[in-house]
This record gives structure tokens, C-alpha cells and sequence, in this order.
């Protein structure tokens, strides 16, 4: 059985129901257990001992945007080496000891993508396979214990990709007996299916071009449905077909640049970008279909309203929006009106771009700035509660130079620990609580 989805044809209550089958405590894929950014673990640290969390491992690997995944006891990172010739490699280590397991490496020369430091999309783990989807489009299916090669595929020379300018992002998805990713393809293949055993096409679809947004899964009247947010349009496929079930035009005003995954909470949508601010959906229940409810875009980058996010990923608890805008604005905003509830500045310093990964466990949000800080907090309607704040990981300049480094990889956390990378090593950190 599929470690995330069954059959297409099992009746579920929920779309957590879905992936019942994998253990609570790991972080297989992009954003979690359910790609939905909350950590289920309990036993957790309330506070930090000191300004500084001390690792039990660290291992060197190269420089990259990819996340850590957690599954089956290993961890999996993926990174780029320039010398003596340009390739992506894939690693998975021992989750206990960051004992080195396997490195697969492949030649990729970077052509006409920008921001040059490594892999973008996190390596997904199901039932005893990890899928890794490099830069350049390059898509391939591992043995998770051993690295052996199970079959791969080169996207960007069999689809044509119109090469989104910083590159593939969007992480790989498993629903039931396929692996699904976004790549803009030419001929109607912006997002297309494969097999996930034997890596033959099963389908493809839309004629948009690609953004950086991770697929997620849904249930939708009764029906199974892939939600891609593209370059073009927000879009809800039927998993097994592909058949277009909706299709939200929302185009950029300017280039594409929409990186946050889609949030669905309580039959809504919402997405949300740099440039294009926010846009909110209504999932019909009862047919395939979706209507508006409000979006909303500021004069410009600096005059922005609702929230112009650029790499994190919002949280929506209950009805209301958490998530970063353009200058590292931590916003909560009203989910039934846009309508903005308070803003704070001291989660991440003011800058273009900054950063915070956000993680629900239990009542408290683990958030993760581009500082390298790990911050726990509380979230409401009345403000930011911060309760505890050490550096995790120090920045490091490849993924961007500016202000002395970044980090903008989304950590895992799984077993009681995070684990986070920059772009020089991968480390583990315990925060389980002392007894």
C-alpha cells in the first residue's frame, strides 16, 4: 500500500485520512506528513536552554535551496558542486548519526537559470522510493535504502520546458500510483504524470507556464483533485485523469514569480505573491468549481496590501491568515475579508525578500527565519507572542549574498528534532523535552 494514498477509489473523511498509513513522526515530503506545515509530535521543548542550539551531527554538503526530508530512518538533501564539472547530487544519511548512506550524482549545467546555488525542490519519500526533481528538470526515482537508480527521466529535453527563470521548484507529488510535478511544459504539458514505479507518463496537462508552487492534493465533492497553482492560473485536476476540474485565471502582473504552496483550510483557497498579492477561493462542495472571494493587490512591492509573499508559505489557523510579505512584514490578516489584523517586525529584520518558515505544532508555530534563528511563538488575532529564540544554523552566502547570507531552506522536523541546512552543511538538532 502507498505510504500517502491508497486507491483512488477508497472513501475518505478527510484529506489527512489520506496518508493514515505513514508514521506520525517523520517529514517525507515538502511541508510535512500531509504537505500542510504542521508537526504532529508532542514531547516537545517549550523553551530554549540558550541562544544557541548545540547539534548532535553536523555533515558538509554543497550549496542548494532544497529542504531536508525525514523517512524510514534516513535523511535526504539535495546540492550542487560546480567543480571539476557542474552536477546535482542527491544524498540520504542515517537520521540518528548523519552517517553517510548514498550521494547520487548527475551532470546538470544551469542554462538560463538564475539564483545558481543548488536544487530547489525537497526529495519526496514513498513506500521505499525517494523522487528527486532537479533544476534543470531532471526527474528521477531511487531506491531510498540503497541509491540505486529505479529510472529517471530528462523533462527539459522531452517536454520542452519554457525554463522558468530561477529554475524547477515545485516538489514532487505522490497521489496513489503516480508522481506528479510541475514543469511547464510545451504542448499542454505545464504539469504531468508519471507512473511512479516505471516513470511512464500516465498524463499531462494545461498550456500555462510553470510557477514555483508546490501541487497539493484535495478532496473536493467527493472527487479526488490535484490543486497547481502555475504561471498562469490556479487549477484543480482530476488525479487520475488530469481532466481540468476548474481553472482560476490569475497571471502576473509582471514576471512570474509565485513560490508559496496553496493553503485549503475550511473549504477555502488561498494563494498568495510578491508582486500579485493575495487571492482567495471558495471550494464548492457540492460540484467542481471555485468562486472568489476577495483579492487584493497593493500600488507596488513596498505599498502592499493583504500580503505580498515571496517564499513563505502562510499558515491559516482557523479564520485567520499568518504569512511574511515583501519586506519580512509578519501579517495576520482576516481570512473571510483580507482585512489585516496586525503587523509585526521583529520576527525577521526588515528586507527585500526576508524570510520565515512556518510550522503549527500543537497550540505554539515553530518558525524558522532566514537569520538562521529558530523562533516558537504564539499566533492569534490579538498579536505575535514570542516565548523562545535561538540561532539554529548560521547563514551562508550561495543562496543569496546579500546582508550576509540567508537561509531560506525549509527545515524537517521529525523524531523530536529539526533538521536544517545552509549552504555549506546539514545538521540535527534535538528539542525534545527534558523529563
Amino acid at each position: 500500500m502507498n505510504r500517502y494514498i491508497s486507491m483512488f477509489g477508497l472513501a475518505v473523511v478527510s484529506v489527512g485520512a489520506l496518508w493514515s498509513v505513514a508514521r506520525g513522526d517523520e517529514w517525507p515530503q515538502w511541508r510535512g506528513l500531509y504537505r500542510d506545515g504542521v508537526w504532529r509530535e508532542t514531547g516537545i521543548k517549550k523553551r530554549f536552554e540558550s541562544d544557541y542550539l548545540q547539534p548532535v551531527w553536523r555533515v558538509p554538503i554543497g550549496p542548494g535551496y532544497s529542504g531536508p526530508t525525514v523517512a524510514d530512518g534516513r535523511v535526504f538533501v539535495t546540492d550542487r558542486v560546480v567543480e571539476p564539472n557542474e552536477q546535482e547530487r542527491v544524498h540520504c544519511f542515517d537520521w540518528k548519526s548523519g552517517t553517510h548512506i548514498w550521494t547520487y550524482k548527475y551532470d546538470c549545467p544551469y542554462e538560463g537559470v538564475s539564483y545558481s546555488a543548488g536544487p530547489r525542490a525537497c526529495v519526496t519519500i514513498d513506500d521505499g522510493r525517494a523522487y528527486a526533481l532537479g533544476s534543470m528538470g531532471n526527474l528521477f526515482c531511487f531506491d531510498a535504502g540503497t541509491g540505486h537508480e529505479l529510472w529517471g527521466r530528462d523533462l527539459n529535453k522531452e517536454y520542452r520546458i519554457r525554463m522558468p527563470i530561477w529554475g524547477i521548484a515545485a516538489a514532487p507529488l505522490i497521489v496513489g500510483r503516480l508522481v506528479i510535478v510541475q514543469i511547464g511544459g510545451s504542448d499542454g504539458a505545464c504539469v504531468v504524470a508519471f507512473d511512479k514505479k516505471d516513470g511512464n507518463e500516465v498524463w499531462h496537462a494545461l498550456n500555462d507556464r510553470a510557477s514555483y508552487a508546490a501541487p497539493i492534493f484535495i478532496e473536493q465533492a467527493g472527487a479526488s483533485v490535484v490543486v497547481c497553482w502555475t504561471g498562469d492560473s490556479v487549477a484543480g485536476l482530476a488525479a487520475e485523469s488530469g481532466e481540468v476540474c476548474w481553472r482560476y485565471p490569475f497571471p502576473p502582473v509582471s514576471t512570474v514569480i509565485g513560490i508559496a504552496t496553496p493553503v485549503v483550510s475550511q473549504g477555502r483557497l488561498f494563494v498568495t505573491s510578491f508582486y500579485d498579492g493575495s487571492l482567495m477561493l471558495r471550494l464548492t462542495a457540492q460540484r467542481l468549481h471555485v468562486e472568489r472571494i476577495w483579492q487584493m493587490r497593493g500600488r507596488d512591492e513596498k505599498h502592499t496590501e493583504a500580503l505580498h509573499s515571496i517564499i513563505s508559505t502562510p499558515l491559516i489557523l482557523g479564520d485567520y491568515i499568518y504569512g511574511v510579505d515583501s519586506y519580512g512584514e509578519l501579517r495576520c490578516l482576516n481570512t473571510h475579508t483580507g482585512e489585516r489584523m496586525w503587523e509585526d517586525r521583529t520576527a525577521t529584520p526588515r528586507a527585500r525578500w526576508s524570510n520565515i518558515h512556518m510550522v503549527k505544532q500543537g497550540e505554539r508555530v515553530w518558525m524558522f527565519n532566514e537569520r538562521g534563528e529558530l523562533i516558537i511563538a504564539m499566533l492569534s488575532p490579538q498579536g505575535f507572542k514570542e516565548l523562545s529564540r535561538a540561532l539554529l544554523i548560521e547563514p551562508t552566502k550561495a543562496q543569496l549574498s546579500q546582508r550576509g547570507g540567508v537561509c531560506w531552506s525549509h527545515p524537517a522536523f521529525a523524531h523530536r528534532h529539526v533538521f536544517a541546512r545552509n549552504d555549506e552543511e546539514l545538521i540535527c538538532v534535538n528539542l525534545e523535552a527534558d523529563e
